[in-house]
């Protein structure tokens, strides 16, 4: 698929078919002197650009714009294929205005739904990182042979993760393809998106912007070069999302020299593709039974806390000096932080309550299922939407308990007309509903997020000057938990 305009959500190819499908039905109300140029020149536009569409592929969006022109299309091509037998801008035989009207309506309604529906639902075009690396990415996977996995019978079956890594690249070569959001492969893109427009009880074409979109990283570049070591951030997504889900996020960290690693939780998250062709599902689901709904909930908080955990292990490998890997000596795992949203912000809580190692934790709208002790050692920002009568009333009292009893400073920061979905990546691909997305827009719901972790993290894991209190109350309000209770 050809690069979307900015603004416009259409590529060059769909912005010609809907101009030419929309002065297609115009054409039919021009004056008589310019009514044939104008069909000629509608014609000339609408039949290879719909050409073009179709070699590249067409999203669903266009199909109204498509049928829309092709209504049209046989009244304006008519009398171009008779020859214009009549005197060129003289009296030609017309339907009648009240007769033609309708019709014309129908149509133009038609072309009018296609941009209406790309800008509800638009291919994402993913903000250019504000830092001074470029950035690369790859995915690993990585089996636990110390740990069965509990959602199968097979006793031995290992706990496996996929991990997407984002990192500070080197330059890569011009051209080089930027990599797919979704997915290592389109078809692993599509796999991914359908299983979460599934998992949101939506339709699986409406996420088709979603597969086709192309992040800000290149596939493989190399490390950036200089010798130095990168701070880590480990990233567990929400449950039934998807471990690119805050690729805008990782890409704008990885700018400004961490290595990011999201985790792919099997069977928690909407679909994992394994290395070996496999996909495994979603497999939680809740039971509607309150109390057993949260125990379900700390028990799967707990599988993805020791990913966590496992993971930070397998960095720390991966990092250290002599090895083979592009990022052997490049890894500070004694500079890492755990973050994660909705039940990946719990089991980010959790993996740092158990891990020593986790210097600090970012917790993105999640509700804090499972044990509250230990008490946290270690800063913690946690980044909440504004309560309503429809957030659960324990959500708030939990998480209070456990950022005051931190014996680290920690941060909870409520931003207005944030949703829970505006700590992810949706607001690029999703309509503007507030409920849904939240009102900081398209461009503020990333920068937003970007700007308020990179203080705290800049703050926490790089002892940067300052404090990022007054970044974070710019963006909402604040409440800071000192240890000394002041």
């Amino acid at each position: 698929m050809t690069e979307t305009i900015t603004g416009l959500f259409l590529s060059l190819p769909e912005f010609l078919v809907v101009l030419a499908a929309a002065a297609l039905v115009a054409a039919r109300w021009l004056p008589a002197a310019a009514r044939a140029r104008g069909r000629a020149a509608a014609v000339a536009v609408f039949v290879p650009s719909a050409a073009v569409l179709g070699l590249l592929g067409v999203r669903w969006q266009l199909l109204p714009v498509l049928a829309g022109g092709a209504v049209a299309l046989p009244f304006a091509a008519a009398p171009l294929l008779r020859g214009l037998r009549r005197r060129p801008g003289g009296p030609g035989r017309r339907a009648r205005w009240w007769l033609a009207l309708p019709g014309s309506a129908a149509a133009l309604g038609l072309v009018a739904a296609g941009p209406l529906a790309a800008w509800a639902f638009p291919v994402p075009v993913f903000p250019v990182p504000s830092g001074p690396y470029p950035v690369g990415t790859r995915v690993v996977q990585w089996t636990d042979p110390d740990r069965p996995e509990t959602f199968t019978a097979d006793p031995d079956d290992r706990r496996t993760v996929v991990v997407q890594l984002w990192y500070p690249a080197g330059a890569s070569p011009a051209g080089a393809p930027r990599a797919p959001y979704l997915g290592r492969t389109e078809q692993e893109a599509r796999t991914v998106a359908g299983a979460l427009a599934g998992g949101a009880g939506l339709p699986g074409f409406l996420f088709d912007g979603a597969a086709r979109a192309r992040s800000r990283a290149v596939a493989g570049a190399p490390v950036a070069g200089g010798g130095g070591r990168f701070p880590v951030v480990l990233f567990s997504p929400g449950s039934g999302g998807a471990r690119t889900q805050n690729t805008a996020w990782a890409e704008e960290l990885a700018a400004h020299g961490y290595l990011v690693a999201a985790l792919d939780h099997p069977y928690d998250c909407a679909a994992v593709v394994l290395d070996d062709g496999r996909t495994v599902r979603a497999a939680t689901a809740s039971s509607g039974d309150r109390d057993r709904d949260e125990q379900l909930a700390a028990d799967w908080t707990a599988v993805r806390a020791a990913d966590l955990r496992f993971v930070l292990t397998r960095l720390a490998d991966l990092g250290r000096a002599g090895g083979g890997d592009p990022l052997a000596g490049r890894l500070d795992t004694g500079r890492a932080a755990v973050a994660g949203h909705s039940m990946g912000g719990a089991a980010a809580l959790q993996a740092a309550r158990q891990d020593a190692r986790f210097a600090a934790a970012v917790d993105l709208d999640g509700f804090p299922h499972g044990p509250a002790t230990p008490a946290l050692h270690q800063p913690v920002l946690a980044l909440t939407q504004a309560v309503t009568p429809a957030t659960d009333p324990r959500y708030l009292p939990r998480l209070t308990e456990a950022l005051a009893a931190d014996t680290a400073t920690s941060y909870r920061l409520t931003v207005p007309g944030a949703a829970h979905l505006t700590f992810t990546d949706a607001p690029l691909y999703l309509p503007p509903l507030p409920s849904v997305t939240g009102t900081l827009g398209r461009t503020g719901s990333p920068r937003m997020l970007a700007e308020t972790t990179l203080a705290f993290l800049d703050a926490v894991l790089r002892q940067t000057p300052g404090d990022p209190a007054a970044v974070l109350a710019a963006h909402g309000s604040l409440t800071v938990h000192r240890p000394d209770g002041s």
